[in-house]
């Protein structure tokens, strides 16, 4: 029952967290709703120059620290041009993929003139009309904004106040299932941020003081390969990136497992660190699976290429269909959330 309460916050937290559009590069207004949490339960976060959130969380040994790094940011686009026909041209920011984006609501954000919505569709996009639609590519190149909005010329959607460089953020589309999946664009990562609210609320909860020092880094520019390069604090000697667990033909785990990363595209992560890990997770019970990631790469690696001189690891809640239309199952929460315990305190 006591994991169940935890397991419901995280959920509950993944779900408001969700509903807050925070494409990399705007994500002022999830930082300030999660800093927000992190003081209802009794902390005190800072906002990094950079966006991001730091926490302290307690804990006894100073001089040997471990940071838990999830990042807010989510994939997107921005617009490049408004077309003639009064439609709108966009480039995606991460790896938002046109393929699995065609068809999907959105809303673009201006600077000062509010925020409008439109269907990301390919131009063109009647089956009626274009003799082609089987055999054209999805890629942004091919595709449109639709704006939900009586403009027929890009004078008309000018006056709207739209204009290049807005952020257009994509409808998350979050379900949670009586068989307990959580669907939702967006779970990468942004229920790795809830499951450690999760954690922090179990230590303040239960007044548990570590035996190593904790801290939290909520980042904001992941998704764009540079969200854990900075902002490390003094005394920490360990990274670990509490992010997505890949599911895939080749890989063993599962949507109901925690997932532990021994390599990613960039290279392995730190031998003792993978190995405790494993060695937490087979202590306790925990099911879990190990995998080598083809096409990853994490808070920690960003914080190894910035020069830190630290050991580094990553695990994750498995998550299916990766940078799409996501889905992980309370199961797999329930087990990150449970190794984050062991292996921490």
């Amino acid at each position: 029952m006591t994991e169940k309460k935890y397991v419901d916050y995280i959920v509950e937290q993944t779900k408001k967290i969700l509903s807050i559009d925070s494409p990399s590069g705007y994500t002022k207004k999830v930082a300030e709703y999660v800093m927000n949490e992190y003081r209802a339960l009794g902390y005190e976060p800072r906002l990094t120059v950079k966006g991001g959130i730091l926490v302290e969380i307690g804990g006894n040994k100073a001089s040997d620290a471990v940071l838990l790094e999830a990042h807010i940011d989510t994939l997107g686009a921005i617009v490049t041009e408004i077309k003639g026909n009064g439609n709108l041209k966009v480039s995606p920011i991460g790896g938002m993929n046109a393929n699995n984006a065609e068809a999907e609501n959105c809303r673009v954000i201006t600077r000062f003139d509010g925020v409008y919505e439109g269907t990301l569709q390919l131009n063109n996009a009647s089956t009626h009309v274009n003799g082609e639609y089987d055999n054209t590519s999805r890629k942004f190149s091919s595709m449109e904004v639709v704006m939900d909005e009586n403009v027929h010329s890009k004078d008309d959607t000018e006056k709207l106040g739209i204009m290049a460089g807005d952020i257009v953020a994509f409808d998350p589309r979050t379900v949670e299932t009586k068989s307990g999946f959580l669907k939702s664009r967006f779970l990468d990562d942004k229920l790795s941020v809830g499951i450690l609210l999760g954690y922090a609320k179990y230590l303040k909860d239960n007044n548990i003081t570590t035996d190593r020092k904790i801290y939290h880094h909520i980042t904001v520019y992941e998704e764009v390969g540079h969200g854990g390069s900075a902002s490390i604090p003094e005394g920490v000697t360990e990274v670990i990136s509490v992010d997505m667990g890949c599911v895939g033909d080749g890989l063993t785990c599962t949507e109901y497992q925690v997932s532990i990363c021994a390599k990613d595209s960039r290279g392995p992560y730190n031998y003792d660190v993978v190995t405790n890990l494993i060695k937490s997770a087979k202590d306790n019970e925990i099911d879990f699976a190990v995998d080598v990631y083809p096409y990853y790469g994490s808070d920690a690696d960003a914080a190894l290429t910035s020069g830190y001189d630290i050991r580094h690891g990553l695990i994750g809640s498995g998550v299916y269909a990766s940078h799409g239309y996501e889905r992980t199952h309370r199961d797999g929460i329930e087990n990150t959330y449970k190794l984050l315990k062991a292996y921490l305190g």
